[in-house]
């Protein structure tokens, strides 16, 4: 019985070979390239889209606020000072005004570490040492659990809007006056 590829010469043969490759990897390709689509069109589990959700719990409500003073700055902060109160933090809010956020208050130095469950409104952290100095700021986007730390030890947290920082002056080295603040628990 005879092939029917064994009249033609070895280098037809080599070319038959190649094209059979070829076409076996754009197949490859074009169902990566459909499967890619389709996955992208689901919705992550891990980042959804801050507009799609809304807040499934409610904020806190009642803390006690103080008013703090850095140079010409000036923010009307609610105090999370219990375990309760900073595990919930500004959780569920669908808005933060410029000028208002939440100082966590701590017993002691510590490296902190921030998420954003549930939170959906952008936020910028400043992490503060015991005399109120800023040693670092940090952005974080909503709903994201990926922890911000602190590269420091700290006493103080304070999150406000997205770029308050920067849009009122601030940068590290400069000190709030948290002159009258409760202890933490």
């Amino acid at each position: 019985m005879k092939n029917r590829f064994s009249n033609l010469s070895n280098e037809h043969r080599a070319a038959l070979v190649l094209l059979a490759i070829a076409g076996a990897v754009l197949a490859v390709s074009a169902v990566s390239m459909m499967l890619s689509t389709l996955t992208s069109c689901v919705p992550s589990e891990a980042a959804p889209s801050a507009a799609l959700l809304k807040p499934s719990g409610k904020p806190q409500k009642g803390l006690q606020t103080a008013t703090l003073r850095a140079g010409d700055a000036t923010i009307v902060v609610e105090l999370a000072v219990s375990p309760a109160e900073q595990e919930t933090g500004l959780m569920h809010r669908a808005e933060l005004k410029d000028g208002a956020g939440m100082l966590f208050v701590y017993t002691a130095d510590r490296r902190l570490s921030f998420w954003m469950k549930n939170t959906l409104i952008p936020l910028s952290i400043a992490y503060l040492s015991a005399d109120g100095t800023i040693k670092e700021l940090h952005d974080m986007e909503p709903l994201s659990l990926a922890g911000v730390q602190s590269e420091r030890y700290v006493r103080y947290a304070l999150e406000a809007p997205l770029g308050w920082f920067a849009r009122v002056g601030l940068k590290p080295g400069d000190r709030f006056d948290l002159t009258g603040l409760p202890a933490g628990k």
